[in-house]
């Protein structure tokens, strides 16, 4: 099994920064390719970035250019490094990891989830 934990979440203006990390505990090798996504109330939920292994990264529409994943695979963390907030990216953010990167990717699922942190960004 394999267990995802997320912190960095919290209030903050407009066009400020926070950054998510995602620490990883358990059968790590399960899930090499991990990435985030985010729920807001009502909507559906959204794939913003995954990364590989090889830190290579890739990203939605929707947050390319203000958003930056990265890895650290000696902790097993992930990060999500959020610029450029906005009122609309108010939502729950969730670390997500996946046996295959189209998991993440085009499936837009995953083998296993955090619990989540709230973000909300204030106008």
């Amino acid at each position: 099994q394999v267990q995802l934990v997320e912190s960095g979440g919290g209030l903050v203006q407009a066009g400020g920064s926070l950054r998510l990390s995602c620490a990883a505990s358990g059968r790590t090798s399960n899930i090499y390719p991990m990435g985030w996504f985010r729920q807001a109330p009502g909507k559906e939920r959204e794939f913003l970035a995954a990364i590989t292994w090889w830190s290579v990264a890739y990203y939605a529409d929707s947050v390319k250019g203000r958003f930056t994943i990265s890895r650290d695979n000696a902790e097993s963390t992930v990060y999500l490094q959020m610029n450029s907030l906005k009122p609309e990216d108010t939502a729950v953010y969730y670390c997500a990891g996946a046996s295959t990167l189209s998991t993440l990717t085009q499936r837009r699922s995953a083998d296993y989830w955090g619990q989540g942190t709230q973000v909300t960004v204030s106008s």
